[in-house]
């Protein structure tokens, strides 16, 4: 199967071509639930199988276990023939106490995160990373999760993007500049955040999760209109807000890692409704709108079962009617501003 792909060249000579649908590797590191390396096995089979050829996946996910169980995948593949993004801004260390992650990552190794923004930590990262993936490159890496969402207040989000300026973009540029990088960025919650290191950076590329969906498009405002100016890539991260965009309204759905509130219960229903005048899964649309904004390269859902990666497979070919755009617009579901097909 051939999936569609985007080339991204923001440095000429070192063109990523990513596929529409790449895979997003943080429910490999049993997320929510453990899985077995056989599972895991199967899925990335599946991704491969299918065409799939952009995978992403940081120290954080599963405190190791994604990047691991990604080497024993990736080891028997060429390695020019996918394009990989790890991140950098957490070192794992062993837990003197109670680990890093309870009852969010199951049946993970025994490990404390320690953000880290530093140059130096940066470059420990990388190391780290490489080991555990078994790789001689990555191609993308992203300061990870500076954001309020992770780090709780202005302030102390602020602390973090200074440090990462004063140091760990400097390793970054570095590596760019060494060719060890084909490209950098930071993957965040918020966009606020990511326009802020875009004003004062050379970033190349942005993996923004949950910011520019069918829910939201408040980064029309102001930062996916600054990224089209400066050629800066946006990879689209938690296309489904954390899965109330693939099982719609339903109980107990979740918006933001949440159970969904009653008002987004409301609105995901509305649209949910409009979807199925038009015939439209109301997954495939949320998989497909981001992908109509010119900046995005490629959009990374999640699957841990073979049953949702063909759902992503199946969103990621599907056709989606003018008309439901369109309808999405005229009842107030989507922003008159947002890119779609007019035919």
């Amino acid at each position: 199967m051939t999936l569609p792909t985007r080339t991204f060249s923001r440095l000429s000579d070192r063109a990523l071509s990513f596929t529409e649908l790449g895979f997003g590797t943080a429910p490999l590191g049993n997320l929510y639930r453990a899985i077995s390396d056989a599972d895991a096995d199967a899925i990335l089979d599946l991704a491969w199988k299918s065409g799939v050829r952009y995978y992403d996946t940081a120290p954080l996910y599963g405190l190791g276990l994604s990047e691991t169980r990604l080497n024993r995948f990736l080891r028997t593949k060429p390695r020019d023939e996918y394009v990989l993004s790890t991140k950098v801004g957490r070192l794992l260390k062993p837990a003197t106490g109670e680990r890093t992650g309870v009852d969010k990552w199951f049946d993970v190794p025994h490990r404390a995160e320690v953000y880290d923004y530093t140059y130096d930590g940066v470059m420990r990262s990388v190391d780290f990373s490489l080991e555990r993936l078994g790789v001689s490159r990555i191609d993308i890496l992203f300061a990870h999760d500076l954001d309020r969402f992770n780090h709780g207040t202005g302030g102390v989000l602020q602390d973090k993007l200074d440090e990462l300026m004063a140091g760990g973009y400097r390793a970054l540029t570095e590596l760019r500049d060494q060719k060890v990088l084909s490209a950098f960025g930071a993957g965040v919650n918020e966009w606020e955040s990511a326009q802020w290191m875009a004003e004062r950076g050379d970033f190349d590329l942005f993996l923004l999760a949950g910011r520019y969906t069918l829910l939201e498009q408040e980064a029309l405002n102001s930062f996916l209109p600054l990224c089209e100016q400066r050629g800066i890539g946006v990879v689209s991260g938690g296309a489904y807000n954390s899965g109330i965009l693939a099982t719609g309204a339903r109980p107990g759905a979740f918006y933001n890692y949440d159970p969904a509130p009653q008002d987004v219960l409301d609105r995901v229903a509305k649209i949910e409704a409009v979807c199925a005048d038009h015939g439209v899964r109301l997954v495939d649309a949320a998989f497909q709108f981001p992908l109509c904004h010119p900046v995005t390269v490629s959009v990374i859902p999640g699957g841990q079962g073979v049953n949702e990666m063909e759902s992503n497979l199946r969103a990621a070919q599907a056709k989606i009617p003018a008309a439901l755009w369109a309808d999405l617009k005229s009842h107030g579901l989507l922003r008159e501003d947002a890119p779609v097909p007019t035919a």
